[in-house]
């Protein structure tokens, strides 16, 4: 047993706890309400200006469930408890069911030691509440088991968000593992070309020193770029798989993709300015920007007549956009929401660019991005 509760214990709170929000605030004005006219609706509650009281200052406490789950729930079973014990009313008011959402909420958003230290403070009340009170069984084991749904959906839902970030991390990895491998494909032709180079000026330099000289200029601006694309290299991951065989594509290689989608819309390339300078990381990931987002208005467009790719270099950006006229749609066109798009943000947030993905202002759906000329700094 200890060897199953050990993992929980140490268990800590899930990430990305949602910020109070506007929702938040109506659930507390419900509740209030809700007491206020359960004190006004029920003349036969005992004591019922007290319960109506204690009610009422407990539950402003939702607004902190998420952040606070342990505490907010502790506070309000004690509340309850003692109002309990103090009317000589063992059913209460209706409102108090607000307890639930807390028994959701500390398995949802708690830590591993709130949960294990929240279930038996609730099932202890309950208990309490048949031992003492009047509750009979039958109300006692149906309270229990309303209550264990509660803690059965926080615990469904806390380990679906788990599955779906383990998920989004094995994206953002295998996104990471090719930008690697278009840089290592990068990395070995400058290499190849240093070697070459450096043979050329040990074969010329007794009978031609101005051919060794310009050999040694050539493996000087090799290297440089050796060492520029090695510093984004290094901000990647890479696993031990084999690397890809096929040559890193350039961004003009992007005119490519128009010819590739059979039945589906056309595809109409624009390309504004010196994009043959671009370093060999941005232009393989202007490229699979380009090759992604076509390939999803393809397959999920609804009814586009044609898709648009604009690729615009200057001096310090590349520019890419890529846009559809199909129909209006709000959410991501992929058969696994998010993924696709998480993949492409990944590599541009990694190169040290920007992405974005939404509808379009007149339909369809558009994905824009803007890289650094020079890759990361």
């Amino acid at each position: 047993m200890s060897a199953l509760l050990r993992p929980l214990w140490a268990e800590p709170r899930p990430p990305g706890a949602p910020a109070r929000a506007w929702w938040d605030w109506v659930l507390v004005a419900l509740g209030l309400t809700g007491a206020l006219l359960e004190g006004i609706l029920r003349p036969d509650l005992p004591s019922r200006w007290v319960q109506v009281v204690v009610v009422a200052a407990v539950v402003p406490l939702l607004l902190w469930r998420r952040t606070r789950p342990l505490l907010v729930l502790v506070v309000h079973v004690v509340a309850l408890d003692f109002l309990a014990v103090l009317t000589g009313d063992d059913d209460g008011m209706y409102t108090a069911v607000v307890v639930l959402l807390l028994a959701y909420a500390v398995v949802r958003w708690g830590s591993g030691r709130e949960v294990m230290a929240a279930i038996p403070l609730l099932l202890v009340s309950a208990a309490l509440s048949m031992v003492v009170g009047s509750t009979s069984a039958g109300d006692a084991i149906g309270g229990s088991a309303v209550l264990l749904t509660a803690v059965a959906l926080g615990a469904a839902f806390r380990y679906r968000a788990r599955a779906r970030s383990r998920e989004l991390d094995q994206v953002t990895l295998r996104e990471r593992e090719r930008l690697a491998r278009d840089l290592h494909d990068t990395v070995a032709h400058h290499v190849s070309a240093i070697a070459i180079s450096a043979q050329a000026g040990l074969a010329t330099a007794a009978t031609r020193p101005e051919a060794a000289a310009e050999a040694l200029r050539l493996i000087e601006a090799e290297a440089s770029s050796t060492l520029a694309e090695m510093r984004g290299m290094v901000r990647t991951l890479r696993s031990d798989g084999p690397a890809e065989l096929a040559p890193v594509p350039r961004i003009r290689d992007v005119a490519q993709l128009t010819g590739n989608g059979g039945d589906g819309p056309p595809v109409d390339v624009e390309m504004v300015g010196d994009v043959d300078g671009v370093p060999s990381p941005v232009a393989a990931a202007v490229y699979r920007l380009a090759q992604e987002s076509i390939t999803n208005a393809r397959r999920h467009a609804r009814g586009p007549s044609r898709i648009e790719v604009r690729v615009v270099a200057d001096d310090d950006w590349v520019h890419v956009r890529v846009a559809d006229d199909g129909a209006a749609t709000p959410a991501p066109r992929e058969e696994d929401p998010g993924f696709g798009l998480r993949g492409m943000a990944e590599r541009t947030h990694l190169l040290g660019g920007t992405f974005a993905a939404g509808p379009g202002p007149d339909g369809g759906w558009t994905v824009a991005a803007v890289l650094p000329r020079r890759g990361p700094a």
